[in-house]
């Protein structure tokens, strides 16, 4: 599949997840009302919005659609918006440009930021845990408790602890992928799970698709260390050469951009192996693989 198809496909996705969120999340009223408009406006900007279209299209291959999978992924988008609210905050990574304007702290203030990202936090799992979400409980349960894992201390936030600590400590190779599968490949790994939870897959299923995504997740933060030393604040929409002006180790740092490269394309190819059992039916995680590491923002 050709690029403009699979930006494509991710921009339809993107729309549907997006209505979805606007749909859930509150409109601004009462006292309370400006919380409300700050969780807005950290979960309805722009993005690729990576992850719910990995839950959906993962979803997709167990029969599954509509509004179920849309909830769900629009439950993983909003643990991501609120991991990057925080993330921005000055006792954090101290960012003032998120997905080309102001960060939420910025454009709101700090405390309002905090509340906004525990709210979204917090409402993530209120979306999964309703009926309108999925009939069975137990599948509900599960989705919950798969996200809470993946969001938690054991995944993104003691991922961005490692980060917090990374400019004290000299990581090698192992220390950056521990980090990196932490803090973005869980949440990677766990919007493709995710997708055969709702879907009822069995075992084996949930097993190859956590697996992809976890060498996704990899593959991914490579091609962001990249564009992070190739490319400009504005191409981006985000700061860019931070880690390096802070000594933090990347992928590029401890491998070189040939190096890099090399290493994103065998988690790629190692990715697209995990998908064999569906017989073809997973070929659109296959392109999104390929794009991820071709991407130029």
């Amino acid at each position: 599949m050709s690029a403009s198809r699979i930006e494509r496909a991710l921009g339809e996705t993107a729309e549907a997840v997006t209505d979805c969120l606007d749909r859930l999340l509150p409109a601004p009223d009462g006292p309370e009302g400006r919380v409300a408009e700050a969780m807005r406006y950290a979960a309805l900007s722009d993005g690729k919005r990576l992850r719910p279209f990995l839950l959906v299209t993962s979803t997709g291959l167990f029969g599954v659609s509509g509004e179920p999978a849309l909830r769900a992924a629009a439950a993983v988008e909003m643990i991501h918006a609120y991991s990057l609210v925080h993330d921005d905050l000055p006792a954090m990574d101290d960012d003032d440009l998120r997905r080309g304007r102001p960060a939420c702290h910025i454009q709101f203030d700090e405390a309002t930021a905090i509340l906004a990202g525990d709210a979204l936090l917090t409402f993530a799992f209120e979306v999964l845990t309703d009926e309108a979400t999925h009939g069975d409980g137990a599948v509900r349960c599960a989705l919950a408790r798969g996200l809470a894992v993946a969001s938690g201390a054991s995944g993104m936030v003691g991922g961005q602890m490692v980060d917090l600590l990374a400019a004290e400590h000299d990581l090698d190779l192992d220390g950056v992928t521990h980090l990196q599968n932490l803090k973005t490949g869980a949440l990677i790994a766990f919007s493709c799970e995710g997708g055969a939870i709702l879907g009822g897959a069995s075992a084996e299923q949930r097993d190859a698709l956590s697996a992809y995504g976890r060498d996704l997740g990899l593959a991914f933060q490579i091609a962001d260390d990249l564009l992070d030393v190739e490319s400009t604040a504005a191409q981006l929409g985000k700061a860019v050469g931070k880690d390096a002006d802070a000594g933090k180790a990347t992928f590029v740092s401890l491998l070189g951009v040939a190096g890099a490269r090399d290493y994103a394309s065998e988690l790629v190819a190692r990715a697209i192996s995990r998908l064999e059992l569906f017989d073809g039916r997973a070929d659109l995680l296959a392109d999104v693989a390929r794009f991820v590491i071709d991407r130029r923002h």
